[in-house]
């Protein structure tokens, strides 16, 4: 009887599609806060729940983990990673100090192409609809929130600084949507625009000093709330 032969390296592709399909997925579940801080992780829902084997969710799960989103526990398993306002402090003062010197060093290497990405960013991200108050916010800002922020460090010639500053943006971002009903009225967009004027006025100084007023909001309405 004939058989089919399956493609070399077929059944390894497969498996990482469908790994990376899994870790989306649960990551953008723990970013948006679906699955809450402290939240126990079965295996066995996730595997029935993503119709897959185990490998996938397994392999998700360690990638996860090793990005800081998920915890395991000896004895206990997989718990979605709990959150604290020391860690979010730390992480505060963390994005500064990496953001602040990529945003130095992009003005310092200051070209036409980072500025007219950044200007696109800003443009994008002003005319994208936010979303209703207390209905969280869309998907689409939420992207162009991330492209902005990462267009503003984009031109300091160093890709491992920008894949630390995208991973820190995802680990502030989670602290901000779980308490998004908490932070406080406040004009984003015009933080925006004041750091992109900054910036294409090469004012390094006056970026970096924006640049830390706009991270220490979220931290302040977080730590102070009633």
């Amino acid at each position: 009887m004939d058989t089919i032969a399956t493609p070399e390296g077929a059944g390894e592709r497969q498996t990482a599609t469908l790994t990376q399909s899994v870790y989306a997925q649960l990551r953008a579940d723990i970013l948006s806060g679906r699955m809450r801080p402290g939240e126990k992780i079965r295996a066995e829902a996730l595997r029935k729940r993503f119709n897959t084997a185990s490998s996938p969710v397994r392999e998700a799960l360690n990638r996860l983990l090793s990005e800081g989103f998920v915890a395991l526990e000896e004895q206990k398993g997989f718990r979605v990673a709990p959150v604290s306002a020391e860690e979010l402090k730390e992480l505060v003062k963390t994005r500064c100090w990496i953001d602040g010197l990529a945003i130095r060093e992009s003005i310092d290497r200051f070209d036409l192409a980072w500025e007219e990405n950044l200007i696109l960013a800003l443009h994008h991200l002003s005319r994208t609809h936010r979303g209703e108050t207390g209905q969280g916010e869309s998907s689409e800002w939420e992207s162009r929130h991330k492209d902005f922020h990462l267009a503003l460090i984009g031109g300091c010639g160093s890709r491992w600084i920008k894949r630390i500053s995208g991973q820190l943006f995802d680990a502030a971002e989670r602290y901000r949507l779980l308490a998004l009903e908490q932070v406080l009225e406040r004009n984003e967009l015009q933080e925006h625009r004041d750091l992109v004027d900054a910036c294409i006025n090469r004012d390094a100084d006056r970026a970096i000093t924006l640049l830390q007023h706009h991270y220490a909001q979220t931290f302040e309405a977080i730590t102070n709330k009633p």
